[in-house]
């Protein structure tokens, strides 16, 4: 089993508060950074909702 398999056996029934803490990481990454990677920070932000299932339904914030 996968690490990746592990994380969302652990997060089943819990997206919404991993979608949570995906949004506060992002958010910790660029006020550290001043927004400079930004866009990547985003892309990344979506590829984890994507694997781990948080937030499906909500767009992301605009910044």
């Amino acid at each position: 089993m996968s690490v990746m398999d592990k994380l969302k056996q652990m997060l089943k029934g819990h997206e919404d508060k991993a979608g949570q803490g995906i949004d506060k990481a992002g958010d910790f990454v660029d006020d550290r950074t001043q927004g400079k990677y930004s866009g990547q920070v985003d892309t990344a932000q979506d590829k984890l909702r994507d694997q781990l299932g948080g937030d499906r339904g909500q767009e992301p914030p605009q910044r």
